[in-house]
C-alpha cells in the first residue's frame, strides 16, 4: 500500500511544480548553501549542527510523528528530487525511503547515519540487556546512546565535506564543537543516574524505544505498553495481564508515555498496576523531538528532559 501511496503522490508532482513546501522547513533558502534533506527530527538536527549556515536542511519528519507508520508526501518527494544529499537514520526506520528517492529521481548522495555503529538486536532480556533471539530486527533508535550521536554526526561531517569541499573546515570547526556537547551530555546522564540507586533504576515505556539507553546508563528494563521496536503492535490480553503482574513484582514505580504516542493504553496498565503514569508536559522523547524553538526541540535538550524525567519519576 505505502508504494501505491508513493506513486501517487509522485504523479501528484506535477501540481505542486513552482510551490514551496509548507512544512516550515526552511523558507527562501540561500542559493550558495548545500541542499540536504534529513528524514527524522533527530538527524535533521545533528545535520544543522553540524551544517551551520552552509546547509539548507528539508526536514521530513515533523515533530511528535511516529517514523514507523510515516507516509511521504508530494512535497517530501519535490525536496528530495531538489536536494543534494540525503541523511536518514537507517537501520530499516525509514522503511518508506528507497521508494521515495527513486520516485524523486534524486541522483545525489544518500548517508546512512548509521554506518559503523554496533547494533542492538529487537527485544530485551529480563534485566535489560541485549537479546539476541536468531533472526530478529536491529533496534533502530540508536540516537539514545550520545556515543553513538557522537558517530552519526562525524559520518554526517564526512558526507557534508565530501559535497561541498569549500567549507569543509567549517564543518570540521562544528563537528568538534558539537561533539564536545555530546560528552557532556553523557557524561551529566552517567552522574544523574549515579544517584539513583540500582534497584530503583526500572523502566516501562509506551514501546521498545529506549534500548541503547538502558544498556548505556545500566537501567533494567521491565517492559512496554506495545511490545515491538516499531509502534504497530499491540498487546494481547495475556501480555497485559503478564506486564501488570511484572510491575508489581518487581517495584516498578512509573510507566512512561511519549510524546508521539497516545497515552490511554499506558494508563489504564497504570492503573491496574497501581503505579504513576508520567505524561503530557513530562512523556518521554522515544521517537521524536519537541517542536523547534523550544527546549526540547533539539537532540541535546531531549535527551537532557528524558534524563530529567526519568531519574526524578524514579527517584520519587
Amino acid at each position: 500500500m505505502k508504494a501505491l501511496g508513493i506513486l501517487a503522490v509522485s504523479a501528484a508532482l506535477i501540481s505542486l511544480a513552482g510551490c514551496g513546501s509548507d512544512d516550515g522547513a526552511a523558507a527562501a533558502p540561500d542559493s550558495s548553501a548545500l541542499a540536504v534533506v534529513a528524514t527524522t527530527p533527530e538527524v535533521a538536527d545533528f545535520v544543522r549542527n553540524i551544517g551551520g549556515d552552509d546547509v539548507t536542511v528539508t526536514q521530513i519528519i515533523k515533530p511528535n510523528v511516529d517514523p514507523h507508520e510515516y507516509e511521504p508526501t508530494p512535497a517530501d518527494i519535490k525536496a528530495i528530487g531538489e536536494a543534494k544529499v540525503v541523511v536518514k537514520n537507517g537501520v530499516g526506520l525509514e522503511s518508506w525511503l528507497d521508494q521515495t528517492i527513486a520516485s524523486a529521481g534524486f541522483k545525489g548522495t544518500v548517508v546512512d547515519s548509521s554506518q559503523g555503529l554496533t547494533l542492538r538486536e529487537g527485544g530485551h532480556e529480563e534485566e535489560g540487556e541485549q537479546a539476541h533471539a536468531e533472526g530478529e530486527e536491529h533496534d533502530p533508535h540508536i540516537w539514545h546512546d550520545p556515543r553513538n550521536a557522537k558517530l552519526m554526526v562525524t559520518t554526517i561531517e564526512k558526507a557534508l565535506a565530501a559535497a561541498d569541499p569549500e567549507d569543509a573546515d567549517s564543518y570540521a570547526k562544528n563537528l568538534t564543537s558539537y561533539s564536545a556537547k555530546l560528552d557532556k551530555l553523557d557524561a551529566d546522564n552517567e552522574a544523574a543516574f549515579a544517584k539513583l540507586p540500582a534497584a530503583d533504576r526500572k523502566l516501562v515505556t509506551n514501546h521498545d524505544a529506549f534500548g541503547y539507553y538502558v544498556a548505556r546508563y545500566k537501567l533494567q528494563f521491565v517492559g512496554s505498553v506495545i511490545p515491538s521496536l516499531d509502534t504497530s503492535a499491540e498487546l494481547s490480553a495475556q501480555q497485559l495481564t503478564d506486564l501488570v503482574a511484572k510491575i508489581k513484582a518487581t517495584g516498578t514505580k512509573a510507566i512512561f508515555t511519549e510524546s508521539s504516542l497516545p497515552p490511554k493504553s499506558a494508563e489504564a496498565i497504570a492503573q491496574q498496576a497501581g503505579v504513576k503514569v508520567i505524561g503530557g508536559e513530562d512523556a518521554l522523547y522515544g521517537d521524536s523531538l519537541g517542536e523547534q524553538g523550544t527546549p526540547t526541540g533539539t537532540y541535546l535538550g531531549a535527551e537532557e528532559h528524558n534524563t530529567k524525567v526519568i531519574v526524578d519519576a524514579l527517584a520519587g
